[in-house]
């Protein structure tokens, strides 16, 4: 913040920033309830979570619009933990001898402790990772990629919600394929719905889509969007006090939501153990998401995010402290961030750094425990679960992709649907390492298996192009350009070769090309004192003398790699081809001097800095070629001239000898 704060406009941005920011804030309070109950903690956890980090991030963060707040799919993955390991069975007790409850006061203190100590591990590891400048991960996560992934993520809290929905009691499960042993276990339990909660979730995840959907018709013409989640909670808080939907209908409510702040509890270390492993699936995960949304607002808003910058702050390490004493969920950019991106047209101002604080948040966290904690006592949990669901509406949207990628591309669709399986298939975190490794697979597979093309020249021009894609590119007599789309590495350079040496615009016949005459010319040089050449043996020339390897697409070479080279230029010197390298980069150059590319049969003078400057070379080297061998003719006809002479004239010395 030392770094805008002095260059902040505050008559042209801060009025903006505080409407816009107070837009925020009122979509930050139902949603922190709403998250807080996904995580299985208690409802007043996630204010707290919309308190903390947000306030410390405005000074450390580098995104002007990434609203750090409780986030669905790391509230899944700590949801899953607290069911795991501090299940409602665990907290049972007996009422009047012979009926068992669940001491839930005791299970919601047992569990905030867990989560303190899975909150300050998160930023161990997230600060951890900023040192060990874990932001070029990002690098490899594509957009069908977390595309793919926030979609299964989606289903995944769709999921978690169902038992919300139709009131039924259900556990959490845990690891891989949990997704379907909780479906399983809902189908069989749906015979015991409580059909005034299905009632009550249906209704307002229906007001809730209708009024989101003319928020984004009316974007331009409202000065802030409805806040329909909120609205939506006074109102159920009312109806459901009033009529006492509890007593009458069985309706469960989130009880009981304390007054103001809880004072600061050091979290208990002996959980470290038991957590570390998820904490760091949750660091990873929720690092990847962070820096992936603010690229996509610094891309939109023209300006940059440093990657690092998430993890290397101190603030960073503070406020998942401070939220872990705190009682907060780790906090990360989520589904807040992308109704702040909905904001972005609308308000005036929203371009500054401010907007994220200056919303409301630290005020109605106390504020709001003081003054309707004890009213929302009676808020029924299927509300929540409405407001969880209807706002996996713009993720769900993200099925769309998959017609677009099917038109676009083939390869992005795969890693899509890949990582959306995976991601199902193996719960959140394993399911994001998997995909990522996928996408990996894909990239090595692309430059494994790359396009080769022979070039041909664009008429009078010194453009070089795919003679097959362009009809104006036409091949230059006598002259072969070769190009491959990808860099020549160990993995694909044996394919290289053979394409060089037997693409189907090259021949591939003995007489021909390299493919049988090389073998046959071996066979001969062992017992030959002299080198033979194509016409000792017999052999008609091929039909080009210059081959040209364009380097434009080539980064880097292994040595495996340097060792094909060397047999592309000895192949086709032996069938006298020359060998020519165009575009070669520096550091390519440099590293085939390191391994010993180079030797007296094979020189840097072979290398030129375009494709046309080596069809310009060899074209002068005929030129001069054919010069050089006009005298042959007169020559050959003085000498024939001599034999016919006395002996007392000189013989053609001179001449014979320098043809």
């Amino acid at each position: 913040f030392l770094r805008w704060l002095p260059r902040y406009p505050i008559k042209d941005w801060l009025l903006g920033d505080i409407v816009s920011g107070f837009s925020v804030g009122i979509m930050h309070l139902p949603q922190g309830l709403a998250y807080a109950l996904l995580a299985g903690l208690p409802p007043v956890t996630g204010l707290y979570s919309s308190f903390y980090p947000v306030f410390l991030y405005f000074f450390f963060g580098t995104s002007r619009h990434n609203s750090v707040g409780p986030f669905a799919v790391i509230s899944v993955m700590i949801g899953s933990l607290t069911e795991s390991l501090m299940p409602s069975e665990d907290f049972m007790i007996s009422v009047n001898g012979s009926n068992t409850t669940i001491d839930e006061e005791r299970r919601d203190a047992a569990r905030v402790e867990l989560v303190a100590a899975i909150t300050v591990l998160t930023g161990i590891f997230q600060v951890a990772l900023g040192l060990l400048q874990f932001g070029f991960v990002v690098t490899y996560l594509s957009d069908p990629l977390v595309r793919g992934y926030t979609t299964a993520a989606s289903v995944h809290v769709l999921v978690s919600q169902l038992k919300n929905v139709f009131g039924i009691s259900q556990g959490e499960a845990s690891g891989p394929l949990s997704l379907f042993v909780t479906i399983i276990d809902l189908c069989k339990k749906l015979p015991g719905t409580n059909v005034g909660t299905l009632v009550t979730a249906i209704i307002a995840i229906v007001v809730i889509l209708i009024v989101k959907e003319l928020n984004h018709k009316f974007a331009a013409k409202l000065p802030m969007p409805i806040p329909i989640e909120l609205i939506t909670i006074i109102v159920s808080t009312g109806i459901s006090y009033g009529v006492n939907l509890k007593e009458k209908f069985g309706i469960s409510v989130v009880g009981n939501i304390p007054s103001g702040l809880k004072p600061p509890v050091v979290p208990n270390m002996s959980y470290f153990g038991q957590v570390a492993g998820n904490a760091f699936a949750i660091a990873v995960v929720g690092y990847a998401i962070c820096i992936s949304l603010g690229k996509i607002f610094a891309l939109k808003h023209g300006y940059k995010v440093d990657s690092n910058q998430w993890g290397l702050t101190p603030c960073l390490l503070l406020s998942f402290c401070t939220g872990s004493w705190c009682h907060c969920i780790p906090g990360h950019p989520g589904d807040h961030s992308e109704d702040w991106r909905a904001l972005q047209g609308p308000t005036q101002g929203t371009s500054s750094p401010t907007a994220p604080v200056s919303h409301p948040s630290p005020v109605p966290v106390p504020w709001h425990g003081d003054m309707v904690g004890e009213q929302e006592r009676d808020l029924p949990s299927a509300i929540l679960a409405a407001i969880i669901i209807a706002n996996l509406k713009g993720m769900f949207k993200q099925f769309k992709d998959l017609c677009t990628l099917w038109k676009s591309n083939k390869v992005d669709l795969l890693v899509w649907i890949v990582t959306f399986i995976a991601t199902l298939l193996l719960n959140l975190d394993i399911g994001l390492a998997a995909s990522v490794a996928f996408g990996l697979l894909t990239v090595i597979f692309r430059t494994q298996l790359p396009h080769y093309s022979i070039l041909g020249r664009i008429s009078d021009t010194d453009v070089y192009r795919d003679v097959v894609e362009y009809e104006m590119a036409q091949e230059v007599p006598g002259v072969k350009i070769f190009r491959s789309s990808s860099t020549i590495y160990f993995a694909n350079v044996e394919l290289y070769g053979a394409a060089d040496t037997g693409s189907p615009s090259l021949p591939q016949h003995a007489e021909d090309g390299p493919g049988v005459s090389v073998i046959e010319l071996r066979s001969e040089e062992s017992g030959a004192p002299s080198e033979p050449t194509l016409q000792s043996l017999g052999l008609p020339k091929p039909n080009f003398h210059a081959v040209i390897l364009d380097f434009s697409p080539i980064n880097f070479v292994d040595t495996v790699a340097i060792k094909i080279l060397k047999n592309i230029f000895r192949d086709f010197h032996e069938i006298e081809v020359d060998v020519f390298i165009a575009s070669c980069s520096v550091s390519v150059l440099a590293q085939l001097e390191r391994g010993n590319f180079f030797s007296s049969a094979i020189t840097k003078a072979s290398f030129f800095p375009s494709v046309h400057d080596a069809v310009e070379h060899i074209s002068r080297e005929r030129h001069q070629a054919s010069v050089s061998t006009q005298p042959c003719c007169p020559s050959m006809a003085m000498e024939r001239a001599a034999t016919s002479t006395p002996p007392s004239l000189p013989p053609q010395v001179d001449h014979s000898t320098r043809m």
